[in-house]
C-alpha cells in the first residue's frame, strides 16, 4: 500500500511485524486492513513506539492473547485517504492512534469522554476484536485504517517520532497527574525512570509540582534530574523510606513489578494517594491500615479518552516536551524486547515504520 489514495472497494494487506505464537519471536509478515469507510481515514505510519506492555502481551503475561499479534499503539503517522464522510481530518493531516480504536459511544464512560472505561469494553488498537469480529492489529505495521474520532491531531510543534510514544507513554502519565491535581504547591514522586517514568517527570514538572524520581538505584540520577526532577533517591536504599515518611501528596508507579505496597502508602502526607500505571502481572497485597492511617487513596488509571489525549499533546507541544528515543529498524524489534526488559534504553524505543 502506498502513500497515494488507493481504492477503498476492499480489504489491503499490509506489511506488519507480528509475533505468530505466544513467546515467539515477531516476524514479518502481510496483515488485512479494512476498507476505508465513511468515517474512517487511512494512515500511513511513521513511527511507532515500543511499549512494555507490547512485551506482556506478546509473551501472554496478560492472559491468554489472539495470534498472529501485531503490537504497537503508539503510533504517529499522516493521513493518506479519508472516507466521503470525515471531517475532521483531510489527506496530509499528522495524526496519532493510541491504545483503543473503538468503543460502544453509548455508556456513561463514552458519554463524558472516558472511552477508554468504556461499559462494553473498548477495542484495543491490537489483539483485540472489532464490531464487525475481525481482530485488531496494532502499530508495527505500515498502515492502519481508523475510525476519524478515535485519532487524535498531531502539533505541528512536536516531530512525529518523539511524538509516538505520548499515545501511550505522555497520556498513561498526563491523566492521573491532571486528576490528581498535581501542580505548583504539590510534592510528587514519580516511581521508575523508564519509558512511563520520564514522561511523568517531564509532564509533572511542566505542572508547575515538585517532582521526586524514586528508583532503584542511583544509576540514572543525573538524567532524573535533567528531565525536571528536584530530588532522586535510590528504593534500594531502606534509609530512603525513613527519610521520605510522610512527604508526598501523590505518587505515581510507573513499574511492572509488583511493589511493596504499604512501604510506599508510609511516604504519603494526610490524604495523598499512590496511583499505579504499571501492572504487573504478579496479584500484590496489602494491610489496610496503611491506608486507614492518613486516609489515604491507593488507586489506578488507565491511558485517557481521545479529548484528554489531544489535551496531552497539545500540552506537551507548548511546553516542548517530546519522548526521549532511541529510533530502531523493524528487524531489531526482538532486540529492542530484551533490552527494555533488561532496563537498556533511554527511554522509549521508537520503529522507522519505513524500514518494515
Amino acid at each position: 500500500m502506498s502513500s497515494t489514495p488507493a481504492t477503498s472497494a476492499r480489504a489491503t494487506r499490509v506489511a506488519a511485524y507480528a509475533a505468530p505464537a505466544p513467546k515467539a519471536p515477531l516476524e514479518r509478515i502481510t496483515v488485512p486492513r479494512r476498507p476505508v469507510g465513511e468515517h474512517d481515514v487511512l494512515i500511513e505510519i511513521k513511527y511507532a513506539g515500543i511499549c512494555h506492555s507490547d512485551i506482556h502481551q506478546v509473551r501472554d503475561g496478560w492472559g491468554e492473547g489472539s495470534y498472529p499479534m501485531v503490537p504497537g499503539h503508539e503510533i504517529a503517522g499522516v493521513v493518506t485517504e479519508a472516507g466521503s464522510g470525515v471531517t475532521k481530518y483531510a489527506v496530509g493531516d499528522r495524526v496519532g492512534v493510541g491504545c483503543f480504536v473503538d468503543s460502544c459511544r453509548e455508556c456513561e464512560a463514552c458519554l463524558a469522554g472516558q472511552e477508554q472505561h468504556c461499559t462494553a469494553g473498548a477495542t484495543f488498537t491490537y489483539n483485540s476484536t472489532d464490531r464487525h469480529g475481525d481482530s485488531t492489529y496494532g502499530g508495527y505495521s505500515t498502515h492502519i485504517v481508523v475510525d476519524e474520532n478515535y485519532a487524535v491531531r498531531i502539533p505541528d510543534a512536536l516531530a512525529l517520532d518523539v511524538a509516538a510514544p505520548l499515545l501511550c507513554a505522555g497520556i498513561t502519565l498526563y491523566s492521573p497527574l491532571v486528576h490528581w491535581k498535581a501542580g505548583p504547591g504539590k510534592k510528587v514522586a514519580i516511581v521508575g525512570l523508564g519509558g512511563l517514568g520520564h514522561m511523568g517527570v517531564k509532564i509533572a514538572a511542566a505542572l508547575g509540582a515538585e517532582v521526586t524520581v524514586l528508583s532503584q538505584s542511583l544509576r540514572k540520577r543525573e538524567d532524573g534530574l535533567r528531565l525536571g526532577a528536584a530530588h532522586y533517591y535510590a528504593t534500594a536504599d531502606e534509609a530512603t523510606f525513613t527519610e521520605l515518611a510522610g512527604r508526598f501528596d501523590l505518587i505515581v508507579s510507573t513499574v511492572s513489578a509488583p511493589l511493596p505496597l504499604d512501604k510506599y502508602l508510609g511516604l504519603l502526607k494526610l490524604d495523598g494517594a499512590l496511583v499505579n500505571v504499571g501492572a504487573p502481572e504478579e496479584p500484590v497485597s496489602l494491610n489496610l491500615f496503611s491506608v486507614i492511617n492518613g486516609r489515604k487513596t491507593l488507586a489506578g488509571s488507565m491511558i485517557g479518552g481521545i479529548a484528554e489525549t489531544q489535551e496531552m499533546l497539545d500540552f506537551c507541544a507548548a511546553h516542548g516536551l517530546g519522548a526521549d528515543i532511541e529510533t530502531i529498524r523493524a528487524d531489531e524489534v526482538n532486540e529492542a524486547y530484551e533490552r527494555v526488559l533488561a532496563s537498556d534504553v533511554r527511554y522509549r524505543f521508537v520503529i522507522d515504520a519505513a524500514t518494515i
